[in-house]
């Protein structure tokens, strides 16, 4: 079966065709065209802003005018990851397909996050078989590496007094809170030596690992790729000299690093000391990550001698750096079971130019100053290694509220239609609910969506069951809102 043939229908037609447009993270012109477009189609009003955002709006059905006003929100990015390195996420569709009760990819990520709450947005303006108040449907831009769009939103864009955030992924839950971050990067500076030309050379690479969410996935344990050819670095070093040429690992501040690797150089007497370290440390690896990562491979090949390397004091600092620099969950929420309060994330390693190594790192909590103390923990460990480091500007979190009208509104509207109370959560990741209500302190907000897993990874993947039930409780949301009068 085809998606577009799914149910239900107007949704998958929609959601297919976004599958088939390039839409990565600050490049968004297609998605909000084809938006554009779509609502120019069915007669709907639109309007953007100076940064890129989309709003359109549909009248209440007749007899409702009077009803407190729904935005139902979406980003119109898509984290982008593959595992074919020559696939273009600018100019390529999404290679999805059906597989049982499972819409999935053939080894990039899906973009479910957030196309289908995009998707279901579409559907909803346009579908006629249910009664509703007022309804806004806003698409930010730049979700995934930044927030920009929800930091810039312009005036006039966010009219509304309830707001259903669709950006979450867990069927019958309904989320009233979520973590706050700030990312932060380290700049080392390094100057070029010439290799030795009395060293063999190897490039130490990791791959096959699960990545995942930073924020979502942070609790699970996955390895982190960086972090596995740091500590073997950081051993070697201790007993050896070792030179190093390269070291790239990781991509998006928001994805736990799946693949890194790194070109070292050690004396020609050394070799076979090396390789067998490095077949004892696999071993302790599969022990220890046993049943967690399966596809773990670690691999050593030899290459060319480079003309270059880094300095030895800037590659002994860089290891120490990142084998000391924490990542994982730090602390656990004291208010609601089984949430991550703080985290942090050791999302990349890139150089960049001739002479600068740039370190990033992702920090999340829902407390705000926990926030901080755990960006300036990583702080602190870079700047004992000599590195300048830099904090971004950071993102609110999204304090919950239990007494919540939409909240409950949503709540019952699952039960009355699935016979199942949906828990009520809070979340380690970021949405943008945040940001809204610097702008809006009054809004009203809530978000649920149907069950993805794996997002922000070449695994990633959506129930579709969960998609009909997702829209299910979206109208009959919509519906019971359509019965109240505004305060």
């Amino acid at each position: 079966m085809e998606i577009k043939d799914l149910q239900p229908k107007a949704v998958f037609e929609i959601f297919d065709k976004i599958t088939r447009i390039p839409r990565p993270s600050k490049h968004e012109e297609k998605i909000r065209q084809f938006i554009l477009d779509f609502a120019k189609e069915h007669g709907i009003a639109s309007r953007t802003d100076s940064v890129g955002n989309v709003a359109l709006s549909v009248p209440a059905t007749p007899g409702h005018e009077s009803a407190p006003t729904v935005i139902l929100q979406g980003h119109m990015d898509m984290v982008c990851e593959s595992n074919d390195k020559g696939f273009d996420f600018m100019t390529q569709p999404i290679p999805a397909y059906v597989d049982g009760e499972w819409i999935k990819t053939r080894g990039t990520t899906l973009g479910a996050d957030n196309g289908i709450g995009v998707a279901a947005s579409l559907a909803i303006l346009t579908d006629k078989t249910f009664e509703h108040g007022p309804i806004e449907a806003l698409f930010t831009m730049d979700e995934e590496t930044g927030m920009t769009g929800a930091f810039g939103i312009g005036d006039g864009m966010l009219n509304g007094d309830m707001l259903l955030n669709l950006d979450s992924e867990d069927d019958a839950e309904i989320f009233v809170g979520c973590a706050g971050g700030v990312d932060t990067q380290a700049f080392f500076t390094y100057k070029r030596s010439f290799a030795p030309t009395d060293f063999l050379y190897f490039r130490i690479k990791v791959e096959g690992l699960k990545g995942g969410h930073s924020g979502g996935d942070i609790h699970l344990g996955r390895a982190n790729a960086n972090k596995v050819i740091a500590r073997f670095l950081f051993d070697l070093t201790q007993e050896h000299e070792v030179v190093i040429s390269e070291f790239d690992g990781g991509n998006l501040r928001n994805a736990i690093p799946r693949a890194a690797h790194a070109i070292i150089g050690v004396h020609t007497s050394k070799k076979e000391t090396v390789r067998t370290a490095l077949n004892l440390y696999i071993a302790d690896l599969e022990n220890e990550y046993s049943g967690l990562e399966p596809d773990l491979k670690v691999t050593m090949e030899s290459v060319d001698t480079p003309e270059y390397t880094i300095d030895q004091a800037t590659s002994i600092a860089l290891v120490r750096a990142l084998y000391a620099a924490p990542h994982g969950v730090i602390s656990m929420s004291r208010d609601l079971e089984n949430l991550v309060e703080t985290s942090t994330n050791l999302a990349s390693v890139k150089m960049q130019g001739d002479d600068t190594i740039v370190v990033t790192t992702s920090q999340r909590s829902s407390v705000e100053s926990r926030k901080w103390d755990i960006a300036r923990q990583v702080e602190a460990v870079f700047l004992l290694a000599g590195a300048r480091v830099e904090h971004g500007d950071g993102y609110p979190g999204w304090q919950p509220n239990l007494k919540s009208p939409i909240m409950q509104i949503a709540r019952d509207a699952y039960k009355e239609l699935y016979g199942i109370e949906p828990a009520i959560k809070a979340i380690h990741a970021g949405l943008e609910c945040g940001l809204f209500l610097t702008q809006q302190p009054h809004l009203d907000m809530v978000s649920f969506g149907p069950t993805l897993r794996d997002v922000h990874s070449p695994s990633e993947r959506m129930h579709i069951p969960a998609v009909e039930r997702f829209y299910g409780q979206l109208k009959r949301t919509l519906e019971k809102v359509a019965e109240l009068k505004k305060a």
